[in-house]
């Protein structure tokens, strides 16, 4: 039983905006922003496509080893998003609303319990209708709150479900500092609280994870960020219910990154490969994202 409930857990965590497998169930995915994850973009409507790949093959029980149920997960997704920076003021800063709907597919295999199942569908939405971001000399600032949907399909006996069949109320700040006048290095935390419903199907309901992604880049020929990204999370209360306390989960990630900026386009490209480590009560793998911003 208590396999189950981590295989259960990862799975659910590894699906978009989730954290990629965590025996606490987060909404929010871990490594999707990247360097100057704490700068919102000026004032103007974007769109920004993410795609996600995350694959693991361990799954960690509390004291950091390799369980042995023959564990395999593999996590593509296709995660739209529309931005909205205004021009109004609030606090001195910028108000801003964004909204997420992703499309996931997952494959997961559980040799020891003879699990094998896949699915394909849209995911819980995400809407931050309240932002405030700000933008100064040597420093960009943000912070937001905002919640997941439980809009997509869930089965508590399917493992591959892209629902999670729970509300999430998520709180954001974060920041970028710049170490010289023209901005070309840079150091970037943006942070995340997540507070989780019950899951009504399972009579479950998960502890609230905290997060933060940590960036290090440096501006090369004034339109390409070159760096190391990376992130941290952990669940920091217990889960509850009737599937009783599954472990408190965290994980650790790093990896590098490109950001490319085409000012003619008004489009910003930037990849990243992130290798997790010292996870506890969860999977543990690699996330690639490969993120198109748009402004218009």
């Amino acid at each position: 039983m208590k396999i189950l409930k981590l295989g259960m857990a990862a799975i659910a965590a590894a699906i978009f905006l989730p954290s990629t497998g965590s025996a606490s169930d987060p909404h929010y995915v871990n490594g999707v922003e990247g360097i100057k994850a704490g700068t919102l973009p000026p004032p103007g409507i974007y769109g920004r496509l993410y795609g996600v790949y995350y694959k693991s093959d361990t799954m960690r029980d509390s004291g950091g080893d390799k369980m042995d149920v023959d564990f395999d997960l593999s996590v593509w997704a296709l995660v739209p998003r529309v931005i909205w920076v205004s021009k109004y003021e609030i606090l001195g800063g910028n108000f801003f609303a964004d909204a997420i709907l992703p499309v996931l597919k997952t494959d997961v295999s559980i040799g020891a319990m003879a699990v094998d199942d896949s699915k394909t569908g849209i995911g819980d939405i995400c809407v931050e209708p309240l932002g405030i971001s700000w933008h100064g000399d040597l420093f960009d600032a943000a912070v937001a709150a905002g919640g997941y949907i439980p809009t997509g399909l869930y089965d508590k006996d399917n493992m591959a479900s892209p629902g999670k069949d729970m509300w999430t109320a998520m709180l954001t700040a974060g920041g970028t500092v710049y170490a010289d006048a023209e901005k070309t290095w840079s150091a970037s935390v943006l942070a995340r609280y997540e507070v989780h419903s019950e899951k009504n199907d399972a009579e479950y309901t998960p502890g609230n994870d905290f997060h933060f992604e940590w960036g290090l880049g440096k501006t090369i020929f004034k339109t390409v960020d070159v760096g190391m990204a990376g992130y941290c999370s952990w669940q920091v209360t217990d889960d509850s219910g009737n599937e009783g306390d599954t472990g408190k989960s965290r994980v650790f990630a790093a990896g590098p990154e490109v950001s490319v900026f085409i000012p003619s386009q008004v489009l910003f490209v930037s990849a990243r490969v992130l290798g997790e480590f010292e996870a506890r009560n969860k999977s543990e793998g690699v996330i690639g994202v490969l993120t198109l911003t748009k402004g218009f």
